[in-house]
């Protein structure tokens, strides 16, 4: 049996109005007290979260950054790098603090009135790099996605001070400047499982020239079994560092096959995964990796992701360190803009993107 749907919403233009040229979000949504799932959310069979292709006890790499230039740290790091493409660090340089402030701050930008965080919506932001929004691509999308965020693209601290939502700014910026100390250890260690000794201003630039924070809502959904919170992807980063909470919802495609892993919220922990980028750079020796987030049925979930980039106008494609080696390279050089715009361009498909930079 179909689940009933829900009333005022069989019509397209009336959800769309509510959910995103109102700026209501999903968020919105949950609230009335929906008693069933609106059609336009409900996933095709083949997308939705199937529970009998979850591994219950299987776990992601959880790796302790207390002394991450002991060898045997930066081997578990390349390993889970070059054969999980997730990891959880532990014991890392990011103040337990700054993270439970920029959950807090997550939450204080949620709760503003739909009309304040419509201001920062596409049609309203003054800036691109300022943008709220629900689901991923909506126009491109044949089912919505139960998420609204707020994205914040880091130019400057002036622009940031400007632009940048007053109620999660400051938050934002130190969780952002806090991590960094994490992600150029990371990348040290990764670069070196690659034979590159030495991150130069231009290689800094190409791995970490720019960043995204994004903060996630996932509200509680009526009939979670039938829609996604994220759909299938990889993501385009270099890395991403991801802060959840203790709700959990984050699956990751197992190496082979079908199968899921759910990656369990540990206080404290950062979620690390490689981007198509870093996979790209290190000529497949990293792998990115598919990953979805489920709908919660009982809870609210928020999650706190920082995208590590290269610059938009950077070309990427197998460092010339490794070609160098004899390697064969198996992926062309393509500008990094054009590679996120068709990202963006489309609906969340697995692993489809990285096709684009293939020889």
């Amino acid at each position: 049996m179909a689940p009933a749907l829900a009333h005022p919403f069989n019509d397209s233009s009336a959800l769309l109005e509510f959910v995103i040229n109102q700026g209501n979000g999903v968020k919105g949504l949950s609230e009335l007290g929906l008693k069933a799932l609106p059609k336009q959310y409900i996933q095709p069979l083949e997308e939705r979260s199937c529970m009998t292709n979850v591994v219950p006890q299987g776990s992601i790499p959880i790796i302790d950054m207390s002394n991450w230039e002991d060898p045997q740290v930066a081997k578990s790091i390349c390993d889970a790098a070059s054969k999980w493409g997730f990891f959880q660090i532990i014991n890392h340089d990011v103040p337990i603090e700054v993270l439970e402030n920029v959950k807090d701050a997550t939450y204080r930008f949620f709760r503003l009135p739909a009309e304040v965080k419509n201001k920062f919506s596409k049609e309203h932001s003054s800036s691109n790099n300022v943008r709220f929004g629900t689901s991923f691509t909506p126009q491109a999308e044949k089912a919505l996605e139960w998420k609204d965020y707020l994205s914040l693209f880091y130019v400057s601290e002036e622009e940031a001070s400007a632009l940048w939502p007053s109620v999660c700014r400051e938050q934002v910026l130190d969780y952002m400047k806090k991590s960094e100390v994490v992600i150029k250890q990371l990348l040290q260690v990764l670069m070196k499982g690659l034979n590159v000794n030495e991150i130069d201003e231009t290689k800094e630039s190409l791995l970490m020239g720019s960043m995204r924070t994004n903060l996630n809502y996932y509200p509680k959904c009526p009939n979670p079994e039938l829609t996604v919170g994220v759909g299938r992807h990889s993501d385009v980063s270099t890395l991403t560092i991801l802060l959840q909470d203790e709700i959990g919802g984050l699956f990751v495609r197992e190496n082979e096959g079908d199968n899921w892993i759910h990656v369990p919220p540990i206080k404290g922990s950062l979620v690390i995964n490689v981007g198509d980028a870093l996979q790209i750079m290190s000529n497949g020796r990293y792998r990115s990796v598919e990953h979805r987030v489920v709908a919660n049925g009982s809870n609210n979930r928020i999650s706190v992701p920082i995208f590590v980039n290269p610059k938009p106008t950077d070309m990427i494609g197998p460092l010339p360190e490794l070609i160098a080696n004899g390697e064969k390279p198996i992926y062309k050089q393509v500008l990094y803009s054009d590679y996120v715009k068709h990202f963006f361009r489309k609906a969340h498909d697995g692993k489809k993107t990285v096709g684009f930079a293939e020889l």
